[in-house]
């Protein structure tokens, strides 16, 4: 009778403590926590059951040894699953305990509930950081794009600028003036670019550009810090003027919106500095 084996490796072991973790974390929501349907529940359940599944996928195809089998990049896929679970989880690990726990009117069970979901939502963050420790690429080490530094970068731009769209939309804050329409454009230009290089990078299409993909990489990186450059100038000066008017929880979000651009402004810059390395260091 044919015997499976399971290879045992740190990374193995990393992987399952996340996905255990993750899965408690949207078990216990789901089942007694008591939180109400709305988009910050929803957001935390599906961040958790996003990172639960893909783990999932990609312990079973390693596993298994499917990965010649998958439409995907291996060398690439894993770790980008990896570093959105981790950031994934840490949103809900924040969001949730501010939403859903400062109530001082939630006592007995439910609120047992809710703090295991967030502790356990915190060690799921903790296992997925340390994923993506061991599968990042070491220095001299031939590995795929997503394993390096620009890689885990683009990954860090696109969740950042999610996060932007969702503080943005809710009410709609960027439609006052043609200059906070610019940087919307900003947002979504940057983030479409660094989407298309993950896509292009897991689905090893990258030889599909018309140009090299190093050049495609450095234009590209140069391009969106210039523009974040200037949405990082625009936003605050034309959203905080003394005609703006902003009360409460909307003046929260716009100033979350301005520290995050600038931190998005950063992530663009190193990640310039990293591809500018990379090239001239290949050739």
């Amino acid at each position: 009778m044919p015997l499976i084996v399971f290879p045992t490796s740190q990374l193995l072991w990393v992987r399952v403590a996340a996905l255990l973790f993750s899965c408690v974390a949207f078990s216990v929501t789901a089942h007694g926590a008591g939180v109400p349907h709305w988009a910050m529940s929803d957001w935390c359940i599906f961040c958790w059951a996003f990172s639960f599944a893909c783990t999932l996928l990609v312990l079973l195809v390693e596993q298994f040894g499917l990965q010649a089998r998958t439409p995907v990049s291996w060398t690439n896929f894993p770790i980008t699953i990896a570093c959105y679970a981790a950031l994934f989880c840490l949103s809900a690990s924040v969001i949730f305990p501010l939403y859903f726990i400062r109530d001082h009117n939630l006592y007995g069970e439910m609120r047992s509930y809710r703090i295991t979901a967030t502790v356990f939502s915190c060690l799921a963050t903790i296992a997925y950081m340390g994923e993506v420790t061991l599968s990042k690429a070491r220095p001299g080490e031939v590995a795929g794009y997503m394993a390096t530094a620009p890689g885990l970068l683009k990954v860090c731009q696109t969740f950042v600028a999610c996060i932007i769209f969702i503080l943005v939309s809710k009410p709609v804050s960027y439609n006052e003036h043609a200059a906070l329409e610019w940087c919307m454009a900003v947002y979504c230009i940057c983030f479409i670019l660094s989407m298309a290089v993950v896509v292009l990078c897991v689905g090893e299409c990258t030889g599909c550009l018309p140009i090299p993909f190093s050049k495609f990489l450095s234009g590209y990186g140069l391009l969106a810090v210039i523009m974040y450059l200037t949405a990082t100038i625009i936003w605050p000066v034309f959203q905080f003027s003394k005609n703006s008017g902003h009360k409460g929880s909307n003046a929260s979000n716009l100033i979350t919106v301005a520290v995050l651009t600038a931190l998005n402004f950063l992530l663009y810059l190193a990640d310039l500095a990293y591809t500018a390395r990379l090239v001239f260091v290949t050739v």
